[in-house]
């Protein structure tokens, strides 16, 4: 367990004003492991997920990864080796990683945090199956798409 981790301890005791909808539910802590990549989010009663950092980047909530709609998603690869730099929390309802390669505008609520632990090994075998079936390395590096509008 040597692990070089960040700890952040979210009590949410102290939030108020934030109603849980049904099926929601609120991490209480959350632990970046630097040496392993990984994102461990604990949940009340002790249920405990653990998010490998390229999978967080993968599936970014981004528009720069999702797109602005259906068909205008970006294949991420080349993302097997990125790390998180920061984990900032944003409002009482989400955080916000800045990982290795740059990208910070991915905001993790915590319903979408919750939805990637619980369907985890199924999207990742997706993500998998797309790469496979267009031909692209997991690992190769990513090509920058030219918007052809200047920027």
């Amino acid at each position: 367990m040597g692990d070089n981790c960040i700890k952040q301890s979210v009590n949410y005791a102290n939030l108020g004003g934030i109603e849980k909808g049904l099926g929601s539910m609120l991490p209480v802590n959350l632990v970046v492991h630097e040496t392993s990549k990984v994102l461990e989010i604990e949940y009340e009663g002790g249920k405990r997920y653990r998010l490998p950092f390229e999978f967080l980047r993968v599936f970014s909530p981004s528009a720069e990864v999702r797109g602005h709609g259906p068909g205008q998603e970006t294949l991420q690869t080349g993302k097997r080796d990125v790390t998180i730099v920061t984990l900032e929390p944003v409002g009482h309802y989400a955080v916000k990683p800045t990982f290795s390669d740059g990208h910070d505008s991915g905001l993790y609520s915590w319903d979408y945090l919750l939805d990637l632990c619980e369907h985890q090994d199924e999207w990742w075998e997706g993500h998998l199956q797309k790469l496979k079936a267009t031909g692209i390395d997991r690992d190769a590096p990513m090509v920058s798409a030219s918007h052809g509008c200047g920027h």
